[in-house]
């Protein structure tokens, strides 16, 4: 199983970008999908998560952080095994590692390595 995240990088405040984490060697479909985030000094922290259930057509509808909500979008493209993050209205307090995480029950979960977002002028 491998967990791939992609997309951080540098960007001005207000500026927007979309990380991409593409999972292979699980039933995507099946997996909830959840993006967390770890500011150097702090703890990780969970900022949008999306059920295998929640789809365009379903009234099971993603979760986020108070701190991103209305700035960042989740979703999934379950027959590409990609997940997404939309980040715009971004903030110097974004700053942080962003993880992608997979879990299907308890005993199948995976991280990725990691992706970098700096948010400064």
């Amino acid at each position: 199983v491998q967990v791939v995240e992609s997309g951080g990088g540098l960007v001005r405040p207000g500026g927007s970008l979309r990380l991409s984490c593409v999972a292979s060697g699980v039933t995507f479909s099946r997996y909830t999908v959840s993006w967390h985030r770890q500011a150097h000094g702090k703890e990780r922290e969970m900022v949008a998560i999306i059920s295998s259930a929640s789809t365009a057509s379903s009234d099971i509808t993603p979760n986020y952080a108070d701190s991103v909500k209305g700035r960042f979008t989740i979703s999934r493209d379950n027959a590409k095994n990609t997940a997404y993050l939309q980040m715009n209205s971004l903030k110097p307090e974004d700053t942080a590692v962003y993880y992608c995480n997979v879990q299907w029950t308890r005993w199948y979960d995976y991280w990725g390595q990691g992706t970098q977002v700096t948010v400064s002028s």
